[in-house]
Formats: structure tokens, sequence, C-alpha cells
């Protein structure tokens, strides 16, 4: 059974962190229709105006922060001890688990332009206490199959003609796939019927189901075995998302996401207190 679509979301621009800049495709008054995944922000800017003040010291608990770099630099340490470069073409996987406090600072590339995305993903309860980690995966080490149509696809998460992401044994069970459809074609993926599945458009015009979509849209799918985008007058390129639903309860304020208001206000006060980091 092919998706139906569930709903088109066009997002809105909002300032973050230090000030930057980026549009948020949903966040969290859309949460409960995008069950696991919490928030995606598109924070491609030419403008480094828009991105240099960056995410300044902050606290993560309960979830799992995707960030994806198409072009330039972001600068990232943690209270951990971690610090590194998330560079063009790179994936960041961060299970913040039990709590941990970082700053990501984007630095652009050599002509001022910061394009990238950041997903949120919910932990299950019986995770959101686990030992925060890192999954560093290098541009190098995403596989992209090109199909006979011309059709390229860099597989962050999960499986697609055979070939395995390198982000596995997360439990939510993730596909991420960057997507590029050229002229005319239509790209048919199958999926987990009771996963929740969508495509945010990142470049070109295209059509899902006789409904136009284009940059910075977002399709979110009803149920079904495959979904289905048609590239209209020109290559279009998305992400295609999908993960298990978790069905639990969300609480969540700011940067930490819980499964109860007794959770989230002690790991306000734990943040307070100076005892937020369990894990050396």
């Amino acid at each position: 059974m092919r998706r139906e679509i569930g709903q088109i979301f066009k997002g809105e621009p909002v300032t973050e962190g230090a000030g930057v800049k980026l549009h948020r495709a949903f966040g969290y008054f859309e949460a409960s229709l995008f069950d696991p995944f919490l928030m995606l922000d598109d924070f491609r800017s030419h403008n480094p105006e828009d991105y240099l003040k960056g995410f300044t010291w902050h606290p993560h608990r309960g979830i799992e922060t995707i960030t994806y770099i198409h072009s330039g630099d972001v600068e990232h340490s943690d209270s951990l001890g971690n610090k590194g470069i998330i560079s063009s073409g790179s994936v960041q996987w961060m299970t913040a688990g039990s709590g941990i406090i970082h700053q990501e600072m984007p630095k652009g590339d050599k002509n001022g332009s910061m394009l990238g995305f950041q997903l949120w993903a919910n932990l299950p309860a019986s995770h959101k206490m686990i030992e925060p980690s890192y999954r560093e995966i290098n541009k190098d080490e995403i596989p992209e199959i090109v199909r006979e149509d011309g059709t390229k696809i860099k597989i962050i998460a999960g499986t697609v003609d055979g070939i395995k992401g390198p982000a596995q044994n997360i439990a939510i069970d993730p596909e991420y796939l960057d997507c590029t459809v050229p002229t005319g074609l239509e790209f048919v993926h199958q999926t987990n019927n009771e996963y929740t599945a969508f495509i945010y458009i990142i470049d070109g015009q295209g059509i899902v189901n006789g409904s136009k979509v284009k940059n910075r849209s977002l399709v979110l799918f009803d149920k079904g075995d495959e979904l289905a985008v048609t590239a209209d007058k020109e290559n279009l390129r998305f992400l295609l998302i999908s993960g298990k639903p978790l069905n639990e309860p969300i609480f969540w304020r700011g940067p930490i996401v819980m499964s109860s208001m007794e959770e989230l206000d002690q790991a306000f006060q734990e943040y307070k207190d100076g005892t937020f980091i369990k894990h050396n």
C-alpha cells in the first residue's frame, strides 16, 4: 500500500543559541505527529552573520541529536572532554543519554556558506539515562549508490539495495537517506508500514501524490508499505527519514526531553546544582 500524504509543513524562521538564524521544519508543537522524532532544523545560510554566534554551552538529556553537514565546518566540544570538527559531508550522531553539556560553533566554509541540518530523535524511557556517546561519521564512511536511472542515494542509516548505512544499532531503527532524483523520474522506496516516515525537500521541485513540493517543504506520510516522489522540471533532492514510534509520554523543556514531569524537573534541578553529569 502506497503512503498518502498526511500533512505538508512549510516550517518557520527561528533564532536559537546565541543568535543563530535558522528554519525549523517542525518542532515542539508538531512532535506528537513525528514520533520518535522531535525536531528538524535547517541552518543553511550564505551569510556568516546568521550562524557565527553559534550554540554556546547548553545541556541535553534524554535525546539524540543528528547533525548532517552539507558544506562548512562546525566546531564542537563537551563536558566529557570531547572536541572536534564536523566537516562537509559528515554526520555527528550524538546520544545525550543521562546528560551532556556541549557547544556547537558553526564556522562555515571559505565562501562564508554554512549548509546543514540537525534532527532530534527521542530516546525510549529505558534509554534515557544511558551513558552519553558520539558516532562520528566521516564523509567517506557514508555509502552512495547510483542507480541505472541516475538516482543517487547517500545512506546514513538504513539499508538500500542491500547496502547498509554506518549508523546502526539505534533504538528507533532509523532510516536517514539523502536522495537526488533526476528530472521527470519517480523514486519509490519501501517502508515499514508501522514506522513514521517523512521527506524534507532541500533542492529542486517535485510532486508527491499530485501535490507540488519545493525547497523547505516537508511531507509527512500516512502509514503504508512504500512512498513515492517524482522530480518535476529539475533534479529533486530531499532527506528521507523514518523510524519506529515509541508511543511514550513526552515531557519537553528546552534541550531536555524526559518521560515524566518529575524526571524533567529533576534534570533541571541537577543542572542548577552541578550534579547533571552522571558519567566520567
